[in-house]
């Protein structure tokens, strides 16, 4: 069961498989919203410049119609007559050809998006395979083509019907009327016309531009044996990579504990957690940890310390918030100047005393810890730790 999981194709297509497809020239794409669109704007702008475009038509058809005999028969004169008539009706058909040069360069943005892509107009061989054509006469996509084609048929097939029916008697009586305003009153009809006729081709159009989405996103899915793969191709093997961080984390760890030995005082919790702490005579700044940890960390760090005779010193409270709002490496906060400076006057203190002079120190009881910096006090849940002790940062 979980291999037939692994090999249907139930995952959305990862952002690198979509920029492939893109680069092969796979993009979606609706004809019928761009057939709908170009006939529309086609349709509107014969209806809104119909009156002028006929005018300068006609204009320009009963000029070139008009010609006396000198000019019938000089070639070169005839030659120029032409030429500026064809003009004529260049200039007069430009704006409507711009407009739908427009909309025709516009329609892909509303499915798929602009693409040039060099791919895929590159040969491609495999689509000359008859095996390969007769697959897709016989393929779902193409059943979906059958339906959309009957459809179109049916549904254009009706509106025309009805358009002419309701303009029946319109059209009877274009035989009684004056040519120039039957000419207009023709016209005005068949715009119309087309504009219904082509609207009903928006009802298809609105239903293959999502249904085409619909069809790429699921062409596009990959399984999860896909997912995985694709991801060890981009990032790595994550069984690898997890096995460097831990690799770093050891070599990290190992360094850490190289430095406990110089450390001046361990401060422990006394069990659950340990920070080393170095502050030499002449040192800029103020104390510094290189190292700490919790339970087996704290455990090693506090062995260490034993060997090389590291002063270690039970102060729960200041144990939790340096190792809370401490890195290795870091400088104390502010706010716990005063407990360190007393920690440290205490070892400087034993370690004299140690070499013979003056009296044996009095192990510090109650050291100046601010409650909100202490993990383990509830004040630290209510009120934002001030690690600058009131000082601007």
């Amino acid at each position: 069961m979980a291999e037939d999981s692994d090999a249907e194709k139930t995952e959305p297509a990862s952002p690198k498989r979509l920029e492939q497809a893109r680069e092969e020239g796979d993009v979606p794409r609706s004809r019928e919203v761009a057939t709908f669109t170009v006939l529309m704007a086609a349709g509107a702008g014969l209806w809104m410049t119909g009156d002028g475009l006929v005018g300068q038509l006609h204009s320009a058809l009963v000029s070139g119609l008009t010609l006396n005999q000198e000019q019938i028969f000089d070639a070169d004169i005839l030659l120029n007559r032409i030429t500026v008539d064809v003009v004529r009706v260049m200039l007069a058909c430009l704006p409507l050809g711009i407009a739908v040069m427009l909309v025709a360069l516009a329609s892909p943005l509303l499915v798929g998006g602009w693409l040039f892509s060099g791919k895929a107009i590159a040969p491609n061989f495999n689509k000359l395979n008859p095996a390969n054509g007769l697959g897709n006469m016989f393929s779902s996509n193409s059943l979906v083509e059958l339906f959309k084609a009957v459809a179109k048929a049916l549904v254009v097939g009706l509106v025309a019907w009805l358009v002419v029916m309701k303009q029946k008697d319109a059209v009877i009586g274009l035989a009684v009327e004056p040519l120039k305003l039957g000419t207009v009153h023709l016209l005005n009809m068949l715009g119309s016309s087309f504009l219904f006729i082509v609207g009903a081709l928006g009802l298809i159009a609105a239903i293959d531009g999502p249904y085409q989405m619909w069809h790429y996103a699921n062409k596009l899915k990959m399984t999860r044996q896909e997912l995985i793969q694709e991801s060890k191709e981009s990032d790595g093997n994550p069984q690898i990579k997890a096995k460097i961080r831990q690799l770093q984390r050891e070599m990290a760890k190992r360094r850490m504990m190289a430095d406990v030995p110089t450390a001046d005082v361990v401060v422990t919790n006394p069990t659950h957690y340990a920070v080393a702490l170095k502050y030499s005579d002449g040192m800029r700044g103020a104390p510094k940890v290189v190292a700490k940890g919790t339970d087996e960390v704290a455990a090693r760090i506090r062995e260490i310390a034993r060997e090389n005779k590291v002063t270690m010193l039970e102060a729960p409270a200041l144990a939790r918030a340096l190792h809370k709002h401490t890195e290795i490496g870091d400088e104390i906060p502010e706010a716990l100047y005063s407990a360190v400076a007393e920690v440290l006057a205490y070892v400087f203190q034993l370690r004299l005393f140690s070499k013979g002079g003056g009296n044996r120190p009095d192990i510090p009881k109650t050291l100046d810890v601010p409650p909100e910096l202490d993990p383990l006090n509830p004040a630290s849940q209510k009120k934002k730790p001030d690690l600058n002790n009131g000082a601007p940062a």
